[in-house]
């Protein structure tokens, strides 16, 4: 035994007091990854020396391993504190050098760089003004303040059920026929929801017997015969009634021809059901379109739309089967089917100075024709104002995404992860960053949640992985090595001292 064991032993002792103490020393610090020294030991080297003859001459510091283990995640609710959670490293560019690190503590430089307390800018995909992310290259990432761009609406999308037992859209029916003795009281509609409503029909009278009889037909067929008196109700079909005074003579008759009701927007008596839903033109301006619904026949409606500032107008024609399911859409004339199946392509003006007049298509794929009230179940188009960014957020692929006023999100870039075949190889910068080595191999660049790359967590930030309980332990355990070594040098001196004394 010597001095040279002893001193060895004091240094090497003294090298894992400084790597437990750093560890303690940076228990909060966000991202921090202790580190654990290990040791080799140390022979002379001798030819002549027997293999089994050899005395170690000490001890060496082989090294000091970082300890990559996952910290704890905690949650901040700040939008820009990412936490990685499994393998990787935030890419950062340091005046153009690149550095990578686990501290996920961003916030906003002055130019709208996501950036770490010490300024080096954080890595990542670009977004294009469309959200869409370019993954050829990364790029300091940054988030833009400027208006989202509006977006014209082109299509709505309208969902309904329009009532099956509703009043067909028909008025008090016209009757023609001369008659010296007889004269009509008109035509009453008695059930709105009847499709007799929209027959023609023909009252004939037979003054041969006593009393006189009439006759109801409709289409060439006969409906119905009976015995006339005056100011009694004839019934035509199951939805109207007519009635006359005064005697009739042989051969009068009579002609009953349906109405239907003139379409008027500002009178909701000329339509059964009506919705309106915002739309935007080309520069972001808006305005309501207001669409109606009228029913024409069993199974038939006539559908208008128009800007509720302008004139609606007749957009084509709705047909249900008996199981109030929409089977097809036709043209204003009742009989072109559409270009769109259950669509109908409409045009509103816009003085803006937008593009006038706007074409949209009014999509009411979905709607029903069932027996019960008329309503809205979904209304929805596709364009929207201009927006301001109103907040942020990464999620767990790492992509940053932005909330506008207008209720529109948009992709503002993609957070990138770099990942190493050694992560012991970085060389550690101090800061929580450290910097690709030969021993590290090159950056594995990739999306989070890819390959072997771990995913984010936003508004949250990952604890340092040191354990106090086991740093405390493995502070008395180096102090016990030190005392011990300190022990040998001074059991040296003592046979040092015995061999002067001689």
């Amino acid at each position: 035994m010597g001095y040279q064991q002893g001193l060895s032993g004091l240094s090497a002792s003294s090298s894992d007091l400084d790597v437990i103490g750093n560890n303690i020393a940076n228990a909060n610090t966000v991202g921090f990854k202790g580190g654990t020294a290990q040791f080799a030991d140390m022979y002379a080297n001798s030819v002549a020396t027997a293999v089994n003859q050899q005395v170690g001459i000490g001890v060496r510091v082989a090294g000091v391993q970082q300890q990559f283990s996952q910290g704890t995640i905690n949650t901040t609710n700040q939008a820009l504190d990412v936490a990685i959670n499994g393998n990787g490293f935030f890419q950062l560019s340091n005046n153009g050098s690149l550095v990578y690190s686990r501290n996920g503590q961003f916030q906003l430089d002055k130019n709208g760089y996501i950036v770490t307390t010490s300024g080096e800018q954080l890595m990542g995909y670009a977004a294009d003004s469309k959200g869409v992310v370019n993954t050829a290259q990364t790029v300091p990432l940054t988030v833009p303040t400027a208006n989202i761009a509006p977006t014209a609406t082109t299509t709505i999308t309208a969902g309904l059920n329009l009532n099956a037992q509703d009043s067909l859209m028909y008025s008090t029916p016209s009757v023609t026929g001369t008659s010296a003795t007889l004269t009509s009281a008109g035509a009453v509609i008695t059930d709105g929801s009847s499709s007799d409503v929209a027959k023609s029909y023909t009252v004939s009278f037979d003054t041969s017997t006593s009393p006189a009889t009439y006759t109801v037909a409709s289409g060439g067929t006969t409906l119905s015969t009976g015995s006339y008196a005056a100011g009694s109700a004839i019934k035509l079909g199951a939805g109207e009634t007519i009635s006359f005074s005064g005697t009739p003579t042989n051969g009068d008759s009579f002609t009953v021809n349906p109405v239907q009701t003139t379409f008027n927007q500002n009178s909701s008596s000329t339509y059964n059901y009506s919705a309106s839903v915002p739309v935007y033109d080309s520069l972001g301006g808006s305005q309501q379109v207001n669409m109606y619904y009228a029913k024409t026949a069993s199974g038939e409606w006539n559908v208008y739309a128009g800007s509720s500032t302008g004139t609606a107008s007749l957009v084509g024609v709705a047909k249900f089967d008996s199981s109030g399911n929409l089977t097809a859409t036709y043209g204003p004339d009742g009989t072109t089917a559409t270009a769109t199946p259950y669509a109908f392509t409409m045009s509103i003006p816009n003085t803006d100075g937008s593009a006038t007049p706007q074409t949209m298509t009014l999509n009411i794929k979905g709607t029903t024709q069932f027996g019960s009230k008329d309503g809205t179940n979904s209304l929805a188009q596709d364009g929207y104002a201009a927006g301001q960014l109103t907040s942020f957020a990464i999620g767990t692929d790492g992509t940053l995404t932005g909330n506008y006023s207008n209720g529109q999100t948009s992709a503002l870039g993609q957070v990138a992860l770099a990942n190493f075949a050694n992560q012991n190889g970085l060389v550690n910068l101090g800061g929580n960053e450290y910097a690709a080595s030969a021993s590290s191999g090159v950056a594995q660049i990739s999306a989070p949640g890819s390959t072997n790359h771990g995913t984010l967590q936003g508004g949250a930030v990952e604890e340092s992985n040191v354990d106090l309980t086991s740093e405390l332990v493995n502070l008395i355990t180096a102090q016990r090595n030190y005392q011990a070594n300190a022990q040998t040098i001074k059991t040296q001196q003592a046979v040092d001292q015995t061999l002067i004394n001689l």
